[in-house]
C-alpha cells in the first residue's frame, strides 16, 4: 500500500475519533459544572488542560466561561481539535482514500460533515448543547459502525483500526491525568461526595458508568475506576484494550517484515508490557501521574514511528 494512502486512511480514523472524544468531554464537563453552587471555570478549564488546548483557548479568551469553552471545542476552526475542525480534517481525508473505502463509509463520513456545518453554523444555546453533542457522538457511531460492518479485513483496516486506538488511548490517559492532578479543588475534597460526583463524570465521558456497575458491585472509587479504565481488557476504551487492539493490527502489518517496521513494534510491545502483569495497586505504589505521563508519551511516540516505518507522506 502507498504510504499516502496508509497515512490518509489513519488519521482519517484518528480525527473521527477525536470529534466523539470531545463531544463526550464536554458532555462530562457540563456534568461536573452543574455539581458547582459556585462559578465552574475550574471545570471547563481542566477540560481545557485534558484536550491539551489551554495555551491556544487563553491566547483568544480571557476567562474559561462554558460559553467560550463550549464554541472552543465544538465550532472553532482555528482550534485544530475542535470538533468541527476534526471533521473536516477526517472528510479531506477520507476523499484522500476513497478507492480504498467502502461506499457506505464515505457516505457516512460525507454526512457527518454536512451535518455538522449545518448544526453548528451558528454558537450553540445551551438548551441546545445537549442534543448537538448526541448528534456528534451519533454521527462518529455510524461512520464506525459502517467500517466494522463493510470493511475488509486487510491493511486498510489495520491502519485505520491502529489511528482509532492511538487516538482512543491517548484520550482515556489524558482524562485520568487531568483527574487526578486538576479537577480536585483541594486534597480534602478527597473520598467526599464531590470527589465521586467527579468521578462518575469521567467514566460518563466513556460511556462506562453502567458497564462499570456490572463489573464492581460497589461505589465509585478512584482506585477501582482506574483499574476499569488502565487494566480492564473488556472494557472497549480502556488502555489495555486499546493496545490489545493495536498489538494485533500492526502484528498483522508487520508478519515476516520484523526488521523494516522494528520500531513501532518496540513501542508497541514496551506499552503492553506495561499495562501486563500488574496491579492497580502496583500503579498506584509507581505513581499514577508517572505511569500516565509515560504511557501518553510512549503513544505519541508510537504515532511517529508507524508514519516513518510505513512511510507515511
Amino acid at each position: 500500500m502507498l504510504g499516502k494512502t496508509a497515512n490518509g486512511l489513519f488519521w482519517m480514523s484518528r480525527y473521527i475519533e477525536r470529534a466523539e472524544n470531545t463531544a463526550r468531554l464536554v458532555q462530562a464537563g457540563l456534568r461536573m459544572a452543574l455539581t458547582r453552587s459556585s462559578s465552574g471555570e475550574d471545570e471547563w478549564a481542566s477540560l481545557l488542560a485534558t484536550a491539551g488546548a489551554s495555551s491556544s483557548f487563553f491566547e483568544k479568551h480571557d476567562a474559561a466561561t462554558a460559553l467560550n469553552v463550549v464554541d472552543f471545542l465544538i465550532r472553532d476552526q482555528e482550534n485544530p481539535s475542535s470538533v468541527l475542525s476534526c471533521i473536516n480534517a477526517a472528510r479531506t481525508n477520507a476523499r484522500l482514500v476513497r478507492t480504498a473505502v467502502t461506499r457506505e463509509v464515505w457516505e457516512n463520513v460525507n454526512q457527518a460533515w454536512m451535518d455538522m456545518h449545518e448544526l453548528l453554523r451558528q454558537p450553540i444555546r445551551e438548551a441546545d448543547l445537549p442534543y448537538v453533542l448526541t448528534d456528534i457522538k451519533r454521527d462518529g457511531s455510524l461512520i464506525r459502525g459502517a467500517f466494522d460492518g463493510t470493511m475488509l479485513r486487510n491493511e486498510v483496516y489495520d491502519f485505520a483500526r491502529i489511528g482509532t486506538f492511538v487516538e482512543r488511548a491517548d484520550n482515556t490517559a489524558r482524562i485520568l491525568d487531568v483527574k487526578y492532578y486538576v479537577l480536585l479543588p483541594s486534597v480534602a475534597f478527597v473520598g467526599s461526595t464531590l470527589d465521586n460526583i467527579q468521578w462518575e463524570s469521567i467514566l460518563r465521558s466513556v460511556s462506562g458508568q453502567r458497564s462499570y456497575r456490572w463489573v464492581y458491585d460497589a461505589h465509585y472509587q478512584p482506585a477501582n475506576i482506574a483499574d476499569f479504565l488502565i487494566l480492564n481488557p473488556r472494557m472497549p476504551r480502556s488502555l489495555a484494550f486499546s493496545y490489545k487492539k493495536i498489538f494485533d493490527n500492526v502484528k498483522y502489518l508487520t508478519e515476516g517484515q520484523d526488521d523494516a517496521h522494528k520500531l513501532c513494534q518496540k513501542t508497541v510491545q514496551r506499552n503492553m508490557s506495561r499495562l501486563q502483569g500488574r496491579t492497580i495497586a502496583d500503579i498506584f505504589e509507581y505513581g499514577l501521574h508517572e505511569f500516565l505521563t509515560e504511557f501518553i508519551e510512549d503513544n505519541n511516540r508510537l504515532s511517529q514511528e508507524i508514519a516513518e516505518d510505513f512511510l507515511f507522506v
